[in-house]
């Protein structure tokens, strides 16, 4: 199989970007848009030794059942989703068999995969969006970037942004346009807006960062009548003058209202600045910390440590259900935020600590930890090996691990298994919408 060579396949499956996987000649062909059951012409745009990746040269035929027409013209060009071509249930039934094969194929594991939760109306539900800029200052866009590049698909409308995001992006558009505004370009490293961050809570207040390369905007007052008069209540400069693809740098500067917006789950509150993290999805949030809530099993009595913390959100939420609740946290901003958060909110049986979790968790083991309950939130990586194993050295009656990818979550229940500890139950909860990406709960036990 080589390069541009085309052949009629048929898709069998998804895979785990939900493109179609074809076999053709024993070898998996991956194909974007193609539905399991269609048939197309499929022109091969790169091929490796054991699978390639190929390009719809016509129209499915058969049409799959699940196929749908697409509700954003920018899609699938903005890279931003890979499922508006089927229905939304094809999606969770995705997602739902990806959490499957991920315990069975890498960690063989057998275990019932719950539908995924997902959403009632699966729109609007982003409460951060990052536009990059492009294009000239005659003509300028805000947008997002297309699949393994940076050229800004022009996005006017984005059907996962949680309103008012998007009257906020077309009224900053409009401000660029008008006193010709210059995009930042990669390439010359001229120009100045590089990205626009928009972050808006469940009450429509926004808080919105321009990431710009230099210090100062131009005709500043104009713009900040034009989005306060949208619901703007915290409004930065962040200045990043690196020839880096990181969007904010550690420069900030106050341009008008408040220094932080809250955030809301359930009916904790939360403070956010312009760096905080917390989950995109505030709906889908509760859903999937109600669910780790369920799996942990708290009593009055017990002692739960949750690593990898963050801002505190699944330690503040878990800490009213036991004794005590200790945070580990590598980002000593998000520690202070997590203090501050449990302050706000009238917590006090909480502590939090900064450091690695590979080196913090056992140093504490080896200090007389032993907690009831643990609760880990690692990123796409997994856990380190010195954490599982601290972790099972500290004899938790009950581990809720909650994963952000299904491939690492079944290589470390895999590990955990080594460690005595079994896979009890898991479930899927759908945080991104018409994304691949899908949220696990799972819970162990000795």
């Amino acid at each position: 199989m080589k390069k541009n060579e085309c052949f009629p396949m048929t898709a069998d499956r998804l895979g785990a970007d939900l493109e179609g996987i074809c076999i053709h000649e024993g070898m998996p062909v991956f194909v974007p848009g193609l539905l399991p059951g269609e048939s197309a012409d499929i022109r091969i745009v790169k091929a490796e030794k054991r699978y390639a990746f190929g390009r719809m040269e016509s129209g499915p035929d058969p049409v799959s059942p699940d196929r749908r027409s697409p509700d954003c013209p920018s899609y699938p060009r903005c890279g931003g989703c890979t499922g508006r071509h089927m229905s939304y249930e094809a999606t969770l039934a995705a997602k739902r068999q990806q959490v499957e094969d991920c315990f069975r194929r890498i960690a063989g594991i057998e275990t019932e995969v719950p539908p995924v939760l997902g959403m009632e109306s699966p729109f609007g539900y982003r409460n951060k969006t990052s536009l990059p800029a492009g294009g000239t200052a005659e003509s300028p866009v805000l947008g997002f970037y297309a699949p393994r590049s940076h050229a800004v698909i022009p996005a006017e409308s984005c059907p996962n942004a949680m309103p008012p995001a998007n009257d906020l992006a077309a009224a900053f558009l409009d401000w660029m346009k008008k006193y010709h505004v210059e995009p930042y370009h990669e390439e010359t490293r001229k120009g100045l807006i590089r990205h626009l961050v928009i972050r808006v809570n469940r009450k429509g207040e926004s808080m919105v960062t321009i990431a710009a390369n230099g210090s100062t905007l131009p005709h500043q007052q104009e713009l900040t009548d034009a989005l306060t008069a949208l619901g703007t209540v915290s409004l930065w400069l962040n200045e990043n003058r690196a020839a880096t693809n990181v969007i904010l740098s550690d420069r900030f500067h106050l341009i008008y209202g408040r220094e932080t917006f809250t955030g809301t789950l359930f009916d904790l509150q939360f403070e956010l600045s312009p760096a905080s993290f917390f989950q995109v999805n505030p709906a889908q949030t509760e859903k999937l910390y109600q669910t780790a809530v369920d799996f942990a099993q708290l009593k009055p009595t017990d002692l739960l440590c949750d690593v990898y913390c963050g801002a505190g959100t699944i330690t503040l939420t878990m800490a009213r259900h036991c004794r005590e609740a200790i945070g580990i946290e590598i980002v000593e901003a998000a520690v202070e935020n997590a203090k501050r958060n449990a302050i706000l909110n009238g917590i006090r049986n909480v502590s939090f600590q900064a450091g690695k979790a590979e080196e913090l968790l056992p140093r504490m083991v080896t200090g007389g930890l032993r907690p009831d309950v643990i609760c880990v939130d690692p990123p796409r990586k997994g856990l380190d090996p010195a954490v599982i194993h601290a972790m099972a050295q500290s004899d938790p009656d009950r581990i809720v691990y909650v994963s952000c990818n299904p491939a690492t979550l079944a290589r470390d229940a895999g590990l955990l298994r080594d460690e005595g500890y079994l896979v009890r139950k898991v479930q899927p909860v759908d945080m991104f919408c018409w994304t691949s990406g899908v949220e696990t709960v799972c819970l162990l036990s000795r």
